[in-house]
């Protein structure tokens, strides 16, 4: 059963935006909460959003092994539990898992009987640096770092079983919902 949906996308293509859409109508879905060592956004809570650690606490859980996967993104440490992935596979529990693209993959050499891959595009390097600019939260050096990123990003595309083209939310958001209700038919 394919019930490790992996979502990826350059930073700033709305995939937070369409997995949070998805959470609201599918309260049957798991959300995969990532470990990382960057600070918390406005609203954001320990142990919902993220579990927030030390850069040393996550040192040390990588060296025990803990990680199913884990990247340092922008200078910032992010990784998913192992346990919680096996004990979703034990119980049949669809998990959303909100990655880049080395988590995704990762996840999919880890777990190739039970993951299906998202990956979310934007329209044009220029609709994303728009995106990023209207979030407010970053500085324009964080956001160029993100838009060098987004080259490196788009090589691993074809390595997903599915291409979104984020050109509207709200047509996004359906068609997303769409692909995450095919996948798991049957399940909820």
């Amino acid at each position: 059963m394919k019930n490790l949906i992996c979502v990826s996308a350059p930073s700033g293509s709305g995939k937070t935006t369409l997995c949070k859409a998805i959470r609201e109508l599918r309260p049957d879905l798991v959300w995969s909460v990532s470990c990382t060592t960057r600070e918390p956004r406005n609203g954001e809570v320990d142990g919902e959003d993220y579990y927030f650690k030390t850069k040393k606490e996550f040192l040390m859980m990588i060296d025990a092994g803990e990680f199913a996967e884990w990247e340092n993104v922008h200078g910032n440490f992010y990784g998913t539990m192992k346990s919680r992935l096996n004990d979703s596979i034990k119980k049949n529990e669809i998990v959303l898992l909100e990655l880049d693209v080395n988590g995704t993959t990762s996840i999919q050499k880890i777990y190739p009987n039970h993951s299906y891959s998202i990956f979310i595009i934007p329209p044009s390097i220029n609709h994303l640096r728009g995106r990023l600019k209207s979030r407010g939260s970053e500085t324009d050096e964080t956001i160029e770092k993100r838009l060098r990123r987004f080259d490196k990003e788009m090589k691993y595309k074809d390595q997903f079983d599915t291409l979104l083209i984020n050109n509207n939310i709200e047509v996004a958001i359906k068609d997303f919902i769409k692909k995450v209700n095919h996948i798991t038919k049957g399940v909820h």
